[in-house]
């Protein structure tokens, strides 16, 4: 079969669907609202009920629920090919207005519009076209992440293993997260795993005119580590940000306490385990007499590491593409972290960065193109009808 049939149901669904992202988007669903995450959810499951669609859901008490649709769940004869986004945002409840979603000249804004909801309405959207043309050929999964944008810490990491197990024997896997008009053309196949640091300064507490002879400011001590540390700015490598500094009490003191909080980037697992040295190695040599440290490591994200089966993967979606008429995706890198990086570990080809075109992400001025919903469901369908 052509292109054609498919595509011409995904233009019959394009005004159905933007709906549904005008929908799902004004339900506002930061990371910590658990009542939003969810009932966007909720959303997603109310659509794949109508369909028959096996539903599965990772109950979670902190964090919204993770969910894995699955079409054509009674087809045993070949693997699964997965698509997924996750429906957690990073602005504030009532940052972006009342409503939260606006639509003007071909271009939706707000909360999620481009990261990530509108992936996940991309995906299931192709799922709809290919139930609606008869496609029955293999299963396809929807799974859909509840906690990605604070890398899972609410469930302890369970979503992400609960979306691992649901791609277990997966022949792809199709990260729904958006694309900037930077990266046009290409698909993500590598990014920077993530690792954070809360450091405490310990120091000796005196009266500020005593400050040469009796105290030992932590504020000072942490000071010069800031520096060693802001030393890092490989931006193909390992660089450090610190982004929070907090000290001290009155302005006659000398401060005896000083937290600062460190996000490091780092392209492969050899540069994480260097960081975790190098910041004992710092810490474990004062600058200040009379000065010592705690340490305490906040979060850790994976890096996704360039592998020969995502290389493969993209490969493969690249010849379906010149035979349904789209560009070919070069192979790109990206600096913030995703849940790619975990299928990637497991084993899964996977490629990254396969959603809808947007700008601003994470600001109160997110939004995506509206043109490029259809275009994404189109082309999420195609690799799914036509991978062999």
């Amino acid at each position: 079969m052509s292109c054609s049939k498919l595509f011409k149901k995904i233009d019959e669904l394009n005004s159905q669907y933007i709906k549904v992202w005008e929908d799902v988007c004004n339900i506002e669903s930061p990371t910590n609202y658990k009542v939003g995450v969810d009932a966007v959810g909720n959303y997603f499951i109310s659509i794949a009920q109508k369909f028959g669609w096996k539903i599965e859901v990772l109950e979670q008490k902190v964090s919204g629920n993770a969910i894995c649709i699955t079409m054509n769940d009674n087809i045993k004869n070949l693997p699964p090919i997965c698509v997924s986004g996750h429906i957690d945002t990073v602005q504030k409840l009532g940052s972006c207005g009342n409503p939260a979603v606006k639509i003007k000249d071909g271009i939706i804004y707000g909360p999620g519009t481009s990261d990530c909801k509108g992936g996940v309405v991309a995906g299931i959207m192709a799922m709809h076209a290919l139930s609606d043309i008869g496609f029955n050929t293999r299963p396809i999964k929807l799974i859909i992440q509840s906690d990605e944008e604070v890398n899972s810490i609410y469930s302890n990491k369970e979503t992400i293993k609960f979306m691992c197990d649901s791609a277990k024997d997966a022949i792809a896997f199709l990260n729904l997260e958006g694309h900037e008009g930077y990266f046009e053309g290409k698909a993500c196949l590598e990014r920077k795993g993530i690792l954070k640091y809360k450091l405490k300064a310990c120091g000796k507490a005196a009266h500020a005119s005593c400050c040469v002879t009796d105290g030992a400011s932590a504020i000072q001590e942490a000071c010069h580590k800031v520096l060693e540390f802001e030393k890092l700015k490989d931006d193909e490598g390992v660089t450090c940000n610190c982004g929070v500094i907090t000290g001290g009490s009155v302005v006659n003191t000398v401060p005896d306490s000083c937290e600062i909080h460190l996000d490091f980037r780092f392209a492969t697992q050899k540069q994480n385990q260097w960081i975790k040295n190098y910041v004992k190695k710092v810490i474990n040599n004062p600058n200040i007499k009379g000065c010592s440290w705690e340490i305490l490591e906040e979060n850790e994200r994976l890096p996704m590491e360039l592998v020969q089966r995502n290389v493969q993967l993209l490969e493969k979606i690249n010849e379906i593409f010149k035979k349904c008429g789209f560009s070919e995706l070069q192979k790109g890198k990206r600096r913030g972290g995703s849940d790619a990086a975990y299928i990637t570990v497991s084993g899964i080809p996977c490629v990254d960065n396969l959603g809808v075109k947007g700008e601003k992400m994470h600001s109160t001025y997110e939004y995506a193109f509206i043109d490029s919903l259809k275009e994404c469901a189109k082309r999420v369908a195609s690799i799914i009808y036509f991978m062999d």
